[in-house]
């Protein structure tokens, strides 16, 4: 065992026997229940941040005022300046950081969602400009019209057609398919993306890990909770950004990499499955 190992082990025995640790007299039931920890929200809000703490802290004022929810924020592979200032504001009960080093969107939204309580998830990056919580409460309006409904998309609703291109290279294209205030599309573009937290858990049950770090795997979840019986749904809602997205900043060259290496797999899954899923969207919308 270290010097400094040793005397700290000496130090906090020293304490335990004394009982006159620091803070732990004044602790009670009645003022933990005073803090207010909401154990089971109806909604979690998750942002995935790298390196824009100054974006992230911007919104938590309008994520604050939506009521009966919690609010989860990735710190992902951020500079130790980033994470000291999110740690500062992020101060509430109900408010959580979690801390990793450059896993990217697939592994750490994957994690976040077994982490997350709310009955609804809504999945968000470090660039959304939130003014307000008229869209929170409009999706969970069409989430109870929809009880179905697995995804619900804010951004682009897009409809995938795979193809071989004259190279032999499986790939896909996508086309923008959202239409009035509210339809159903064949998948969705994160973010924001949100999950019934319910139906995920029972059906859809995680983000495949073979997309890992990122790329195609929102459209993957898409895709898998139709081939399921479930439904993906679109409504008219386009954040202002705040700027480009902190991951997208400094990984460019690192997803065209990661678009060539995860096209072929998303083919492979759905492309024999491309006219079924369609029809399904299709019936829906009836």
């Amino acid at each position: 065992m270290n010097l400094a190992l040793l005397t700290d082990k000496v130090k906090l025995s020293l304490l335990k026997r004394s009982g006159k640790a620091q803070g732990g007299s004044n602790r009670t039931y009645e003022g933990w229940k005073s803090k207010g920890y909401v154990k089971e929200p109806l909604i979690s809000f998750v942002i995935q941040s790298h390196e824009k703490s100054l974006q992230v802290c911007h919104i938590l004022t309008a994520l604050r005022r939506v009521a009966d929810s919690e609010i989860i924020v990735i710190d992902d592979g951020s500079s130790a300046e980033h994470t000291e200032h999110l740690v500062r504001e992020l101060i509430g009960t109900n408010e959580f950081l979690v801390r990793a080093n450059d896993l990217y969107e697939n592994v750490m939204y994957d994690k976040c969602l077994r982490f997350a309580n709310g009955r609804y998830v809504a999945l968000l990056q470090d660039d959304d400009d939130i003014q307000d919580e008229k869209w929170a409460l409009r999706a969970i309006e069409l989430f109870r019209q929809h009880p179905d409904m697995a995804i619900l998309g804010g951004c682009d609703g897009r409809k995938l057609h795979f193809f071989v291109d004259e190279k032999g290279r499986k790939c896909y294209r996508s086309e923008e398919m959202s239409m009035n205030d509210f339809c159903f599309v064949m998948s969705v573009n994160r973010a924001p993306m949100w999950i019934n937290h319910d139906l995920y858990k029972q059906y859809l049950k995680h983000i495949d890990y073979s997309f890992a770090p990122f790329q195609s795997d929102d459209y993957e979840l898409c895709l898998r909770a139709w081939t399921l019986g479930l439904k993906v749904g679109w409504y008219r809602l386009h954040f202002p950004s705040l700027s480009v997205g902190g991951m997208r900043i400094y990984n460019n060259s690192f997803t065209r990499e990661m678009t060539e290496r995860n096209m072929p797999l998303l083919y492979d899954l759905y492309a024999n499955k491309e006219e079924s899923i369609l029809e399904r969207v299709e019936q829906a919308n009836k």
